[in-house]
């Protein structure tokens, strides 16, 4: 076998590459590259699941970030328990193969309660008084106190937030060093989400994304010298490219006010309330997916998306089918944006009466993804100063809301989640073997077949 670190350097795209990322540029000549064709959600948990198991969310059963759990009459984002995840994972397939195999999946979603060898997943404490600690939950134990011991506290804060930065993806490629040298695992997933975050805020054709892919470029820089000092080969892939968008849709707010959400009053603010409402969207990015209680009113509902301007597909359960996802857990409807729109979250229709969440950085309780909390609310009149303050008053024991975030959706300026319709604006997969890749010259790699291209690094590929 031949020990393999896997870096996905999530939003990397073919057009992205040039004098910002010298060390890139450098691995992808030495080696070879070619596209990756993605799914649909072009989403991390979809993706990633794909490139895990070989299968399309229809299979797998993950059909976004987050799905309605209709058992529960609840929406849930970004869970962790890798049961959700259906099917036979690489690694199982690898030890088939040689008992002998192991794997550190470090960051990658779906990370807690697996079967990989070494695990690595943020995982904050939540204390009775409403303080998120950060932290992280790893396989086997031991190795979360002893990582953050040599290496300092997770840095949660900086890891998603108006705070993301550069920081949190150098501890994670510390950390995957450190684990490499104590336990030699013969593959190595190793995510660095950093370059998420500012194609998000100012989208990829801004001048200010230089910085940040100089900085993930440097990251990267740093783990191609060990791999070569300690023998290993080397992939780099990406899950999705993020597109320039210009604005987003109100999708919950349009279905309210044809009458298909009921909302419920709590200490004067709305919430959404699933359970009752005949029809209501989980929106993820470029993705949405209605939810619709009454089979007889999917024409409806249909109806009425199908005019709002910036929804380009609108998918039924046949439609589905053509996209592999054909999901129980797929709302009766799925909706595609325009390449230069993206779906929020929002059913209220006063933000005098938003919920207490949604001017928070709170990834759990929101029943739809918010790129929003990358940003610092611009009406603050001293913005770090708000934060400081509301921090330490936390620190001394008297809770409050950390509302900061700003209810702007025309803020962010890129987004993904759909197909794009360039293959130099979309993921790609680059090798130090040409020979792993399976592929010709020109041709595309299927995101089903990145499983596959990383079983071929390990193991070799067939002559």
């Amino acid at each position: 076998m031949h020990p393999t670190l896997v870096l996905d350097v999530v939003g990397l795209t073919p057009s992205l590459l040039g004098p910002h990322t010298p060390e890139l540029v450098k691995f992808r000549d030495a080696g070879a590259w070619r596209p990756i064709r993605t799914i649909t959600p072009a989403v991390t948990c979809s993706v990633q699941s794909t490139f895990l198991t070989g299968t399309m969310p229809r299979e797998h059963g993950i059909v976004g970030n987050g799905w309605y759990f209709r058992d529960l009459s609840q929406v849930w984002l970004w869970r962790q328990s890798n049961a959700l995840v259906h099917g036979d994972k690489l690694w199982d397939t690898a030890r088939r193969r040689d008992p002998s195999f192991s794997v550190a999946k470090l960051f990658w979603w779906y990370n807690m309660y697996s079967s990989a060898d070494i695990s690595l997943t943020p995982r904050p404490m939540y204390t009775a008084d409403g303080r998120k600690l950060p932290d992280v939950y790893s396989e086997p134990p031991e190795l979360r106190s002893e990582l953050q011991r040599e290496l300092g506290q997770f840095p949660l804060f900086e890891f998603w937030g108006p705070r993301a930065n550069i920081n949190c993806s150098r501890w994670i490629a510390k950390s995957a060093e450190r684990v490499i040298e104590k336990s030699a695992p013969t593959l190595s997933l190793v995510y660095l989400p950093h370059l998420d975050y500012d194609l998000q805020r100012f989208g990829p054709n801004d001048a200010r994304i230089a910085k940040a892919l100089g900085e993930i470029d440097q990251v990267c820089g740093e783990l191609f010298a060990f791999a070569k000092q300690k023998g290993l080969r080397v992939i780099v892939l990406s899950e999705y490219g993020i597109t320039e968008v210009s604005g987003a849709i109100h999708v919950n707010r349009i279905l309210r006010e044809a009458g298909f959400i009921r909302v419920r009053e709590e200490v004067g603010l709305e919430q959404l309330d699933p359970g009752a409402s005949h029809a209501f969207a989980v929106a993820d990015h470029q993705i949405a997916h209605v939810y619709v209680k009454d089979p007889a009113r999917i024409p409806a509902v249909r109806a009425l998306l199908e005019k709002v301007p910036g929804i380009e597909h609108v998918l039924g359960r046949e439609e589905q089918r053509a996209f592999g996802l054909d999901h129980e857990r797929s709302g009766e409807l799925v909706l595609i944006s325009s390449a230069d729109r993206w779906f929020s979250y929002y059913f209220w229709l006063d933000d005098a009466r938003a919920p207490d969440y949604a001017r928070t950085v709170d990834i759990h309780l929101k029943p739809g993804y918010d790129p929003v909390e990358l940003f610092l609310n611009p009406k603050l009149a001293v913005p770090m100063f708000t934060v400081g303050r509301k921090l330490a008053a936390r620190k001394l024991g008297f809770r409050n809301l950390l509302d900061v975030i700003p209810l702007d959706t025309s803020l962010v300026k890129g987004s993904h989640g759909r197909v794009t319709e360039r293959p130099e604006d979309g993921p790609l997969l680059m090798t130090s073997e040409p020979d792993v890749l399976g592929v010709p010259e020109g041709a595309s790699v299927e995101a089903t077949a990145v499983r596959d291209v990383m079983l071929r690094s390990v193991f070799g590929a067939a002559k």
